[in-house]
């Protein structure tokens, strides 16, 4: 007949089984289940809790003992022994000493042992919590492969097992248009980890600007050694990427090491992105040498920075590349503003429609307007005083010789009335 295992045996038993399963330490669960038997010999000993709680590896048991100190007369049961009754348990007790007297579950009062129940059950779940903090911590800011377990058809949110741990991916959070099922294997980018009441959760995403540039490391050795660093990465997820690299070895090509033998290298990543076009450009410290490549695969022509000091600049490019520029629905030149962090303004060749009669009504607005300033804020010096005292001579001197002039032109109008009435006269009498 198989003879019963003794509940120690069990209890251990259950402890490695839970490490296996949960991965929370045996260790860890000791300790809470002594917290729990403390808490259960205050409740049940008059809240004595000096208590001693020890694993026999030797017998593979848990021991046990409430500790009370040897007095000759006994005036608390829970707390004392008598000298007696000490020296069976040890005989080389002594007053004033404390001796252990073993426990037995058994003999602990139903609440208490309720009260060890929910200790260890909060041992257990603290314990799981612990271990999924130390799984998040251990990939926080990086990319991890996890299993789609559960895609909820209402929301689109997908739950995902990271290791042991369990993190959800919501559906803004998704490449547009993919479609993830129950088993997939997919990687992921872990943004943060958030604490709460209810246990550590997990922040990941697969649109984070960051989870490309840890693909690039994982697929471009140089960047993995520090050969090649990436300077900055612009992303609309599902759609298109920018990203400036920058190569720390001048036999090194950025460019061409991030692209791959036969583009095999950035080629991965597009697949694993779903087919997103990746744009890969070399990071230059001249802002204008890197605008113009940001703005790829259109040609721009010129670069003008905005004298204020402000990252504001134009760029030219040919009429004909107008629209490769700005992109489809402006996607290229906001790409390129993310890429870089100036405020881009394109412009054709030609220039626009009515743009250099607009520049000159600002210029001019922008002059009359501090000239207001002035006449209402400035008095008028001696020099515009005297300017105006000849201007008002000049005035009275034209008119004076306007009306000379008028007086001669009708005395000159008179004579020639005068001579036309003698002609007349003259050819009257002739007739005669």
């Amino acid at each position: 007949m198989k003879k019963n295992k003794e509940p120690e045996e069990n209890l251990f038993e259950a402890l490695t089984l839970i490490e296996k399963e949960k991965g929370i330490p045996a260790d860890f669960m000791l300790t809470q289940i002594s917290k729990a038997i403390i808490t259960a010999c205050k409740n049940s000993y008059g809240g004595n809790d000096d208590v001693t709680v020890q694993y026999n590896k030797t017998k593979g048991r848990l021991e046990a003992s409430l500790n009370k100190t040897v007095v000759e007369e006994v005036t608390d049961v829970n707390r004392e022994i008598s000298l007696s009754a000490a020296r069976k348990i040890r005989p080389t007790a002594a007053l004033g000493e404390k001796v252990g007297i073993a426990l037995d579950p058994k003999n602990f009062g139903r609440i208490a042992v309720m009260t060890a129940r929910n200790m260890i059950r909060q041992g257990i779940r603290d314990g799981e919590k612990e271990q999924a903090l130390s799984e998040y911590q251990s990939k926080l800011q990086d990319i991890v492969t996890a299993t789609v377990e559960q895609v909820d058809p209402n929301t689109g949110n997908a739950t995902l097992r990271l290791g042991k741990a369990i993190a959800i991916l919501p559906k803004n959070d998704q490449v547009p248009g993919e479609t993830l099922n129950v088993g997939d294997l997919i990687k992921v980018y872990v943004v943060n980890v958030k604490t709460s009441d209810r246990g550590p959760r997990a922040i990941i995403s697969r649109t984070h600007p960051d989870f490309v540039k840890r693909l690039f490391e994982e697929q471009v050795p140089e960047i993995f050694d520090s050969v090649v660093e990436i300077k900055s990465v612009s992303r609309e997820a599902g759609s298109r990427t920018k990203i400036a690299v920058i190569s720390n070895d001048p036999e090194v090509d950025a460019v061409g090491a991030c692209i791959g033998p036969k583009g095999q290298r950035v080629g991965t990543i597009v697949s694993q992105l779903g087919g997103e076009k990746i744009d890969i450009i070399e990071y230059n410290e001249d802002p204008v040498e890197f605008i113009k490549k940001a703005l790829s695969p259109a040609d721009v022509l010129d670069v003008k920075i905005d004298p204020s000091g402000e990252k504001i600049c134009k760029a030219t490019v040919p009429d004909s590349q107008l629209s490769l520029a700005i992109g489809n629905k402006g996607q290229n030149v906001r790409l390129a503003a993310k890429l870089t962090g100036w405020k881009i303004d394109i412009r054709p060749e030609s220039g626009f429609f009515g743009e250099e009669d607009e520049d000159e009504e600002e210029e001019t607005y922008i002059g009359d307007g501090l000239d207001d300033d002035k006449e209402e804020n400035e008095t008028p010096s001696d020099e515009q005083v005297n300017l105006d005292d000849t201007e008002e001579e000049i005035t009275e001197e034209t008119a004076e010789t306007e009306t000379e002039e008028t007086g001669t032109e009708e005395s000159a109008e008179e004579t020639a009335e005068t001579e036309e009435t003698s002609e007349s006269n003259e050819e009257a009498s002739e007739e005669s």
